[in-house]
């Protein structure tokens, strides 16, 4: 290759580079300088509530038991 066919190259692909640059800051936009507020949550404690007795009772239906529905053969 010639020294002008290398700098042709980077000519063109600078060139390539400054149009990408300004295409994608047109079409996702610039660095946002704005304030923004965000929700912050309490602290973790280590207390440990008793569970809702309406929902964990003894008489609950627990989904690890197998249940067969109708009558079996054996």
């Amino acid at each position: 290759m010639k020294k002008t066919d290398i700098a042709m190259i980077v000519l063109i692909a600078s060139v390539v580079m400054l149009i990408a640059f300004f295409t994608t800051r047109a079409v996702f936009g610039g660095v946002a300088n704005e304030s923004v507020k965000v929700q912050t949550i309490e602290s973790i404690d280590s207390s440990i509530q008793e569970p809702d007795k309406a929902i964990f009772n003894e008489n609950a239906i627990n989904p690890t038991v197998e249940v067969q529905v109708g009558s079996s053969s054996e």
